[in-house]
C-alpha cells in the first residue's frame, strides 16, 4: 500500500498542470473504474462513420439508375461500385494526413473536423442532380472524414490498460450499431413520395431530391455528435518533448503493475522507442495492417454487391427488392454482429486472445485486430499508427465497390455460363478473399505486438 502511494506521488511530480494529456492520465490513475461517461461520447460521435457509410447501400442501384448514366441496366452496378468506392479514395488520400495532425496538434480538433464533414457533405450528397456531384461530393466527405482511426486511438488512450479492450470494442460496437441503423435510414426513408406519399407531396423537396431525406437524418445527427465533443477531453500531451515518453512509460507501468511487476519497464520503453523511429520498419504493426486491409476487402465488396444482387431484377438473378427491402436484411445482420459484439466477444476475448478470436471470427469482427493494432506502438504514435492502417484500409475498400460493381455487371451477362454462372462467380471471389486473410492470420505472417510475461 505504501509502495503504491509513493509511486502515485511520483508521478504526480511528473505531471504537467497545463497538459491535457496529464490530466486525463491523472484522472486514470485516480479513477480506477471504467470511465462510462466518456466511452458513451465516443460511442455517440463514431457511430457517424458507420451511419454515413452503410445508409447509401439501400438505394444507391436507384440513385444510379435515375442519373440516367448507364446504358443498360446491367452497367448500374459498375457506376454504383465508383460511388461506393469515392468515399475510400478520399479517405485513402488524407488519413495519414489527419493521422500526423492528430498527432501533433491533437485529437479532438480531427474529431470535430471529421464530424462537421458529415453535416456538410453528406446533406449534399443527398442534394445530387448527378453521378459526378454525388461521386463528388462521397470523395469530399471521406477526405474529411477522419474519425475512425483518430477515435480508435482516442478511445485506447482514454482508458486505464485493462479497459482498453472495453475501449475498442465500444469503438468497434457503435460500427455494429451503424450497420443496422444506417441501412434502416437508407431502405425506409430513401424515395419518400413513393413509400409515404400521404406524408410527402410530389412538389415538396423531398420529390425533387428522393435521397435527401436519410442524408439529411444522418446529418442532423452529426450535428448532435458535435455538441457531445464539448465533454471529450484531450488526450494528447502538450509539453517539454519528454512528454510523450513518459506517456509511453506510464503506458508500461500501469500495465507491469497488473502483471505483477515482473518485466523490466525500461527495457520494454527501449523496444517501443526502436518501433518509434519508423513505424513502416514495425513488422507486427504492418502484418496487423494487411490483414485488416484483406477483411476490408471483402467485408466493403459484400455489402455492395449483396445490395446490388438483392434490388436487381430477377431476370439477371437477381431478388427484385425495393430499397426497403435491402434495409430491412442489412439491419438485420447487423443485429446479429452487435450482439456478438456485446455478447460474446468480450469473455471469449479473455480467454483465447484477440488473435485467436480474429481467426476464429474472421471478416465479422476485426476488434481483435484494433487491440493488437494499438498494442504494437506507444501512445505518442497511435494517431499515425491507426492513420496508416486506415489508409490502408481505405485502399483496399476503395477497391471493394469498384471491383465488385465491375465483377457484378460482368457476372449478369453470363447467366448461363457453365462454370459458377451469373452471381454465383461473385460470391465464390468474395469466399477466396476471406480464406486469404484466414491464413493470413497464421505465423509467420502475423506477428503478435510485444509479448509481456
Amino acid at each position: 500500500m505504501e509502495e503504491s502511494r509513493t509511486s502515485l506521488l511520483e508521478r504526480e511530480a511528473e505531471y504537467c498542470e497545463k497538459c491535457p494529456g496529464c490530466k486525463v492520465d491523472r484522472l486514470k490513475q485516480e479513477q480506477a473504474g471504467v470511465p462510462y461517461k466518456l466511452l458513451s461520447f465516443i460511442w455517440i460521435v463514431s457511430l457517424c462513420t458507420a451511419l454515413q457509410i452503410s445508409s447509401l447501400f439501400p438505394f444507391v442501384y436507384f440513385m444510379i439508375r435515375d442519373f440516367h448514366i448507364a446504358k443498360r441496366e446491367e452497367d448500374v452496378g459498375f457506376y454504383a461500385g465508383f460511388v461506393g468506392s469515392s468515399f475510400m479514395v478520399g479517405r485513402a488520400l488524407t488519413s495519414l494526413f489527419w493521422g500526423v495532425v492528430a498527432d501533433r496538434y491533437g485529437r479532438k480538433p480531427v474529431i470535430l473536423i471529421g464530424t462537421f464533414s458529415v453535416v456538410v457533405f453528406n446533406t449534399l450528397f443527398g442534394l445530387s442532380t448527378n453521378f459526378w456531384m454525388a461521386l463528388s461530393m462521397r470523395f469530399f466527405l471521406g477526405c474529411f472524414n477522419s474519425l475512425l482511426g483518430t477515435i480508435r486511438a482516442y478511445a485506447s488512450e482514454v482508458c486505464r490498460e485493462e479497459y482498453r479492450a472495453l475501449a475498442l470494442s465500444v469503438v468497434s460496437t457503435s460500427r455494429g450499431i451503424g450497420l443496422i441503423i444506417g441501412p434502416a435510414i437508407g431502405g425506409f426513408f430513401a424515395q419518400p413520395v413513393e413509400k409515404y406519399p400521404n406524408l410527402f407531396a410530389e412538389s415538396s423537396i423531398f420529390g425533387r431530391f428522393p435521397y435527401l431525406l436519410p442524408c439529411l437524418i444522418i446529418s442532423v445527427y452529426a450535428v448532435g455528435s458535435l455538441v457531445a465533443c464539448k465533454w471529450l477531453p484531450e488526450t494528447l500531451h502538450k509539453h517539454a518533448e519528454k512528454a510523450n515518453e513518459r506517456a509511453d512509460l506510464h503506458d508500461i507501468s500501469e500495465h507491469s503493475s497488473n502483471d505483477s511487476g515482473q518485466k523490466d519497464n525500461m527495457v520494454e520503453l527501449e523496444e517501443k522507442q526502436i518501433h518509434k523511429s519508423n513505424l513502416l520498419k514495425n513488422w507486427p504493426l504492418m502484418s496487423t495492417i494487411i490483414v485488416y486491409c484483406v477483411f476490408s476487402l471483402q467485408e466493403m465488396a459484400y455489402s455492395e454487391i449483396f445490395s446490388l444482387w438483392a434490388v436487381s431484377d430477377k431476370k439477371y438473378g437477381g431478388l427484385s427488392f425495393s430499397s426497403q427491402d435491402v434495409g430491412e436484411v442489412l439491419a438485420i445482420s447487423g443485429l446479429g454482429l452487435l450482439l456478438f459484439q456485446l455478447l460474446l466477444y468480450p469473455p471469449v476475448e479473455r480467454r483465447l486472445g484477440p488473435l485467436m478470436v480474429t481467426r476464429l471470427s474472421a471478416v465479422s469482427l476485426v476488434t481483435g485486430l484494433f487491440i493488437l493494432l494499438n498494442n504494437v506502438v506507444p501512445q505518442s504514435q497511435r494517431g499515425a499508427a491507426n492513420a496508416i492502417s486506415i489508409t490502408a484500409m481505405s485502399v483496399f475498400k476503395a477497391f471493394g465497390p469498384a471491383g465488385g460493381g465491375a465483377l457484378f455487371s460482368w457476372a449478369q451477362e453470363r447467366q448461363v455460363a457453365s462454370f459458377l454462372p451469373g452471381d454465383q462467380i461473385v460470391f465464390f471471389a468474395l469466399n477466396v478473399v476471406q480464406f486469404i486473410g484466414l491464413l493470413l492470420t497464421f505465423k509467420p505472417f502475423l506477428a503478435e505486438p510485444y509479448q509481456r510475461e
